[in-house]
């Protein structure tokens, strides 16, 4: 499996709840945080959702 850095660069402020609740279940609960994660199917699917308040880094 590929690793990922994904780091929040963007507040989930003034965004659906749906896109508020998966940033948790990732893990983030403070702009800048930083996670490191496998690829899997899981993840990147909930990578894709909200995309755009992360940054995305291949380890």
């Amino acid at each position: 499996m590929e690793k990922y850095k994904i780091t929040q660069v963007k507040s989930t402020i003034d965004r659906m709840e749906g896109q508020k609740r998966t940033m948790r279940a990732l893990g983030f609960t403070k702009l800048n945080q930083s996670k490191e994660v496998e690829g899997t199917p899981q993840i990147m699917g909930m990578i894709n959702k909200v995309a755009h308040l992360l940054k995305i880094e291949k380890i």
